[in-house]
């Protein structure tokens, strides 16, 4: 059988206060065409189809009507919430599209109740098992892991061996003939960040070893990472990557969706299909002469420019490029600072950042150690409302 493997499309992101939703309909559109084309079995989209756990109306438009599309193609599309998207969001509207025939999941399920999704593939007839395991904070996890494997979960407990858990559980739903596929939206350790993926729910304790997938899943689908790559494993296990770069720090990915061919009798075989829609995002450098006499398209820019700052600099090189999103002094023409370089503290997490806050003003209050950790997983969480 067939399918198309896709993640983090974050429609509704804009890029310094400039829409892109068009730009991110027509990668949806091509994303369309090319399900249609290869006349896939399946769509996998692998959570984070939103920016915002809140996200505007025309996004929402947007992506209701690509899910629509996608499954006129004759395909089962599968869809799951990223930590972007409000998980109690996609929850309710779970009726809703199933009525489309669409399978949208917003948190963590048992496998007799909508965590594994079974069918036949149109064009082979052969079974296929989907275990879909949408994205879970740190306090989350614990709670669906005593839910769905009834086994006591401590809150002590690293988070990688509760997702192992419910991974675990999740898999019991395989079946022998079948096409065995497991879903997922995590951090696999040892996996490269794209550059625009939000920090805190990525790094920080939210690693989960390959080890945890095993042998049997005859293809991993992920999401969460905006990078395309595979990542060493017992089984194929791939990152599709964003099918669009969200910010400057992306600018070097390529974006692709991944085509899967995969049999119940031997792993999956992937191909990556070039994702040519939206504009590119670049940095450049030099003279505003230099500037000037460049071509850059329609491309956005990020301009660092090499000259000292002087007044009214800024609109000039607006008025040169009209695509540039932001405009910088590069560092070599930047005036010396006075002050001193702050201490670089960007290894450390928010709690041993908060850890550090107290101890420099003699503040020792296990109370208000556990409160400042529930209240990060509640502001870096889109489903602290479910949960």
């Amino acid at each position: 059988m067939k399918f198309l493997h896709t993640s983090d499309w974050h429609i509704g992101k804009t890029l310094k206060g400039r829409s892109r939703l068009a730009e991110q309909a027509d990668v949806l559109k091509e994303i369309i065409d090319i399900a249609h084309g290869a006349s896939v079995d399946a769509v996998l989209v692998a959570g984070d189809l939103y920016e915002t756990s809140a996200p505007s109306a025309e996004a929402q438009r947007l992506v209701v009507h690509a899910l629509i599309e996608l499954r006129k193609t004759g395909s089962e599309v599968i869809a799951m919430a990223g930590n972007h998207d409000h998980a109690g969001t996609f929850d309710a509207y779970r009726p809703l599209m199933a009525a489309a025939g669409i399978h949208l999941l917003g948190q963590a399920r048992q496998v007799s109740n909508g965590g594994m999704v079974s069918f036949h593939a149109k064009s082979t007839g052969e079974p296929v098992n989907v275990a879909v395991l949408p994205f879970l904070t740190t306090r989350y996890a614990v709670r669906a892991a005593e839910l769905l494997t009834q086994t006591p979960a401590e809150h002590a407990g690293a988070y990688d061996q509760q997702v192992r858990d419910l991974i675990g559980h999740l898999k019991t739903g395989f079946t022998a003939d079948a096409v065995n596929i497991l879903m997922a939206h995590l951090t696999v350790t040892g996996g490269l960040l794209g550059g625009g993926e939000r920090t805190a729910q990525t790094i920080f304790d939210y690693y989960v070893p390959a080890t945890a997938f095993g042998s049997d899943p005859h293809y991993v689908a992920l999401g969460h990472l905006h990078r395309r790559q595979s990542v060493p494993a017992a089984c194929p296990v791939h990152y599709s990557g964003s099918p669009i770069a969200v910010d400057f720090g992306e600018e070097e990915n390529v974006n692709v969706v991944l085509l899967v061919e995969a049999s119940p009798m031997a792993p999956a075989r992937v191909e990556d299909q070039p994702i040519t829609a939206g504009r590119r995002l670049r940095t450049v450098r030099g003279t505003v002469s230099d500037l000037a006499a460049a071509d850059f398209g329609d491309d956005y820019l990020r301009v660092y420019v090499q000259e000292h700052t002087r007044a009214g600099l800024r609109d000039e090189v607006i008025d040169l490029l009209p695509n540039a999103i932001e405009v910088r002094i590069d560092p070599k023409f930047a005036a010396p600072s006075e002050r001193p370089a702050p201490q670089d503290r960007s290894d450390k997490s928010p709690v041993e950042l908060f850890d550090e806050f107290c101890t420099e003003r003699q503040i020792d209050d296990d109370r208000l150690d556990a409160l400042f950790r529930q209240l990060l997983d509640e502001v870096t969480s889109a489903d602290s409302e479910g949960s």
